[in-house]
């Protein structure tokens, strides 16, 4: 090990100083490379053997699979190393300076959430390969807020393989078991433009919206009489219509007009019955009509997160918390590392109030609690064998 190996501040300054902010609008986004680089560099010094997984159809950005020990089971530290663009006007420091004010840090990803890899780190630190019955694996992962192609090229490739799994997002200290689910989808109706002195010269395509605002709405109220679950504070699915644009003048009549909205799943709702269902009901409100509809997603979507009450890593979390595993409506990586096998719970310092808000910081008084919670559960599962 270096005998110069940065300080815990030291590592949030470095992390928070990296920009890695990802977003759909090109404009704003950018590698992630730095922040993996940062993460390899400090990991490798400790140990672990470094593999960095540069993303399928975006190279520039990457991966990192950490691994300390071998054999089968063991625990997965896992985070996202990107952030949300931000609002320079609505910052009182240098986001990308981590600023010491009133017993909090501030910087862009300080909750959201670059703090927790300095944290788990510095857990990690107490555990060397030869005091480990299985392995420990720190993850780090691409493109989270915005494509989640970190977290699905992660699928595709089968790995991380171990036991169990913590999500670090801000949860302040508190486990998550479980959290809804969601897509973001386009709806495209296409009619036929004329002078609007005269209908005839045209099919109105923000007429025919109308009608898929209708039936969606009537679709949303369906849905939440059909699935509850009272597990979370909005026990129902949610639909939000988010955006629409269509036609380009008064008297002219709408030839085009798209609409945006999102729906929150709950556990059990599959998203591709969803929309298939959706598909379904908008081509019989259309039949006749001479208009043309067209669904298309605008992200992959991110199916619900569920793990069992009763799994091992959700009571020893509720055990060393005392807190209640709790339900959620925001998404994180979690049900992927479901998919690949784990147990898996959203645990981490800051809270998710603070995310994607100017002046995101992370509480001072979290930091030592959080390296010794992480510290209790590398032990549990990669020392004493469960």
């Amino acid at each position: 090990m270096s005998t110069s190996f940065p300080s815990v501040m030291e590592r949030l300054r470095a992390l928070i100083g990296t920009p890695s902010v990802s977003s759909v609008s090109p404009e704003f986004d950018q590698s992630n490379r730095a922040v993996i680089d940062l993460l390899a560099g400090w990991l490798a010094d400790l140990g672990y053997a470094i593999e960095i997984m540069p993303l399928p159809q975006q190279p520039q950005k990457a991966n990192l699979i950490a691994t300390l020990g071998k054999g089968p089971g063991g625990l997965v530290l896992s985070g996202h190393t990107d952030t949300v663009p931000y609002d320079d006007s609505g910052w009182h420091s240098d986001p990308f300076r981590l600023t010491e004010r009133d017993n909090r840090l501030f910087g862009l990803g300080s909750a959201d959430m670059k703090s927790f890899f300095a944290l788990a780190i510095e857990a990690a630190r107490q555990f060397d390969a030869n005091q480990l019955s299985a392995p420990l694996i720190l993850l780090a992962t691409a493109d989270e807020e915005s494509s989640m192609e970190g977290a699905l090229s992660l699928v595709a490739a089968d790995k991380p393989k171990a036991k169990y799994a913590i999500v670090g997002e801000p949860t302040g200290l508190k486990p998550i078991r479980a959290h809804k689910g969601i897509i973001m989808e386009s709806i495209h109706v296409t009619g036929h433009s004329g002078h609007s002195s005269d209908p005839r010269l045209g099919n109105s395509a923000l007429e025919g919206m109308h009608k898929v605002i209708a039936e969606i709405l009537r679709w949303r109220e369906e849905l939440q009489q059909r699935y509850r679950d009272p597990h979370f504070a909005v026990p129902f699915p949610t639909l939000n219509l988010g955006h629409i644009h269509g036609g380009d003048n008064p008297n002219r009549i709408c030839g085009d007009c798209e609409l945006h909205f999102d729906l929150r799943s709950l556990p059990g709702m599959s998203q591709d019955d969803l929309r298939h269902e959706l598909d379904e009901r908008l081509a019989a409100c259309f039949a006749d009509t001479g208009l043309q509809v067209k669904r298309t997603p605008l992200i992959t979507g991110t199916e619900a997160m569920h793990t069992d009450a009763q799994s091992d890593i959700v009571k020893q979390a509720e055990q060393l918390t005392g807190y209640q595993a709790e339900a959620v409506a925001y998404c994180t990586e979690g049900p992927y590392l479901n998919q690949l096998g784990m147990q898996t719970i959203i645990m981490g310092p800051g809270h998710i109030d603070q995310a994607h808000q100017p002046d995101e910081f992370l509480p001072m008084e979290q930091l030592q609690p959080t390296i010794d919670l992480i510290s209790q559960m590398i032990q549990r599962y990669c020392q004493d064998g469960h």
